[in-house]
């Protein structure tokens, strides 16, 4: 946009959205979801209550878009380790993005007490499931002989993943996981 000419209320709308977003995800990963006030997000963006409620309705509907930028994120990253390296790079990707500070209290600590399991689970699926649908179906053109359909197998790896995360964020050593991890999917991929 050259200088000097004037914004569209979209312009401004998205600009709007991407500041309450981003300082909401700097203050949730941070502090957490519970000890950011929406008064914390708006004075810290220099913004209004009224847009944060415009946008998103309320605190919980910011923090959803917060979860779902962050998803929606790691979901590329995990593409890319995959594409590049197998299941085994993209596990041991998916492992190392779950270590991230950001990541343990926004996507692993908060986002299934602020939006619900169900909620939860389904952003998860939306982000990640497609890649994991992706290695199965390819996996089964390759010759594996794996239960259909791909995309309930796909749902289980999912929570398998999950899981992994979850112990290693609550102290569980990766040392330990992982290789179990990676044993796991061995015997239902093959050596991929």
């Amino acid at each position: 946009m050259l200088s000097g000419t004037p914004r569209t209320q979209q312009d401004r709308s998205r600009t709007t959205r991407a500041a309450l977003i981003s300082t909401a995800r700097r203050l949730f990963a941070e502090r957490g979801y519970a000890a950011v006030s929406a008064g914390d997000v708006v004075t810290a963006t220099g913004l209004t209550r009224g847009a944060l409620h415009h946008h998103f309705g309320d605190k919980a509907g910011l923090f959803r878009a917060v979860f779902e930028r962050v998803e929606a994120e790691l979901g590329a990253e995990l593409e890319v380790a995959v594409g590049a390296g197998g299941v085994a790079a993209g596990v041991g990707a998916f492992l190392d993005i779950c270590q991230r500070p950001e990541v343990v209290r926004i996507a692993l600590t908060d986002a299934p007490v602020v939006l619900g399991w169900q909620t939860w689970r389904a952003i998860e699926a939306e982000h990640g499931l497609g890649l994991i649908v992706g290695v199965i179906e390819q996996a089964m053109a390759d010759g594996a002989e794996l239960p259909r359909p791909p995309e309930l197998l796909a749902q289980l790896v999912l929570s398998v993943l999950i899981e992994a995360a979850l112990l290693i964020a609550s102290g569980t050593p990766r040392e330990s996981v992982e290789p179990a991890l990676l044993t796991m999917l061995a015997g239902l991929f093959g050596a991929r």
